[in-house]
């Protein structure tokens, strides 16, 4: 009975002693943890703040915000778990192996994901701009992490993976304050050059949209098979390219039919052989 109880006094003595280290631990663990996560609440504050003072991408903004938390408690949770005593580089040999099994099954979308950190970041175009990509023209809508949204100039909606956009050709269409506008005119080959290039400048001199300077260029491009093609190429701020551009296609014709100048039209002549 007696060794039964200094036996029992021995393991209460192991156990209140464990209870006190581990107790310990657990508390300056805690501590350590909690201001961990006042000082990324902090450092969050500061990149917040230095993001909207540079003007950042709100998407790129959000993103970059949420990435940094998510690291910097990653590594406070490995810090606290060290200090309660678990074995951290079995657990970082563990979350390092799920990483890489995540990347190789998530490679397309990891791919999207880069492409759209670079989009965000060096802003090749941004929400509003028209662009021209992967056979598409339409105005972008919004810049995702994964996709682009573009609204077409027929109204549909088209959804581009940012991996395309950032490895691809990309033209930005109205990204400058000016755009020239390049328009090609047949006429006969015997009509008057000079009387048609004279029709054409006065076209473009009564159109209050197409810019003095600088001054737009007509000259001959090309002896065609059916005409002698002209070139027209007035400069217009980039909000007026499209109604520039039908409305003088519509007054050179007008204007032509006016002055009798011809724009040929490929003809064909047919002969019947009559059988003898």
């Amino acid at each position: 009975m007696e060794m039964n109880a200094s036996t029992f006094e021995r393991y209460a003595t192991m156990l209140g002693d464990l209870t006190v280290q581990f107790g310990t631990k657990l508390l300056v663990a805690v501590i350590v943890l909690m201001v961990g996560l006042w000082i990324i609440k902090r450092i969050l504050k500061l990149f917040d703040l230095a993001m909207l003072k540079k003007k950042v991408e709100i998407t790129l903004h959000q993103f970059m915000l949420s990435i940094i938390s998510i690291l910097l408690k990653a590594i406070l949770v490995i810090i606290f778990a060290s200090m309660v005593g678990v074995e951290t580089t079995s657990l970082i040999a563990v979350l390092g192996a799920a990483g890489l099994a995540i990347g190789l099954a998530l490679q397309g979308s990891l791919s999207n994901f880069a492409g759209g950190i670079l989009i965000l970041f060096f802003k090749p175009f941004k929400s509003g701009d028209v662009i021209d990509a992967q056979g598409y023209v339409g105005v972008v809508q919004e810049i995702q992490i994964f996709n682009t949204i573009l609204l077409t100039l027929d109204n549909q909606r088209v959804i581009i993976p940012n991996g395309l956009l950032s490895n691809g050709c990309v033209k930005n269409v109205f990204v400058e304050t000016t755009r020239r506008v390049d328009l090609t005119f047949g006429i006969s080959y015997g009509d008057d050059i000079k009387k048609a290039k004279t029709v054409l400048q006065n076209v473009l001199d009564a159109n209050e949209h197409i810019l003095k300077s600088p001054q737009a260029d007509i000259f001959v491009s090309a002896h065609a098979d059916s005409s002698i093609n002209i070139l027209v190429r007035p400069w217009v701020n980039s909000e007026n390219y499209w109604p520039v551009y039908f409305g003088v296609m519509e007054e050179v014709k007008l204007a032509f039919d006016r002055e009798d100048i011809t724009i040929p039209f490929p003809q064909r002549d047919v002969h019947m052989i009559q059988p003898k």
